[in-house]
């Protein structure tokens, strides 16, 4: 568990290396989300496309991203939504313990 000095004034992580699965139930948990199997597939995805772009993606992006890598079922808004409700790319990106996207209210 980290301590809230870990993270910035919205929960995200300021040092991307604190990362790790407990890291991500601590954020998750902390957005009354517990993490099922389709969530990890969302943030390892997320993960990778940070890794690939050196960038959080946005939701368009991330839609896109997902249709590609997942299939066109996992490549929906709706889908995403269902797992990160809300904004699926700020709250992924937040759980993966990446930084906010850009355009990300």
């Amino acid at each position: 568990m980290l301590s809230a000095s870990a993270f910035d004034q919205e929960g995200f992580l300021l040092n991307l290396d604190d990362w790790s699965p407990d890291v991500a139930r601590q954020i998750a948990a902390a957005e009354d989300i517990a993490l099922g199997d389709g969530h990890w597939e969302v943030i390892e995805l997320v993960r990778s496309y940070y890794r690939e772009f050196d960038a959080s993606p946005a939701m368009r992006p991330l839609v896109k991203y997902c249709a590609l890598k997942l299939g066109p079922d996992k490549g929906k808004s709706i889908y995403l939504m269902s797992l990160f409700p809300g904004s699926p790319a700020k709250l992924g990106s937040k759980i993966a313990g990446l930084p906010k996207p850009e355009n990300c209210l």
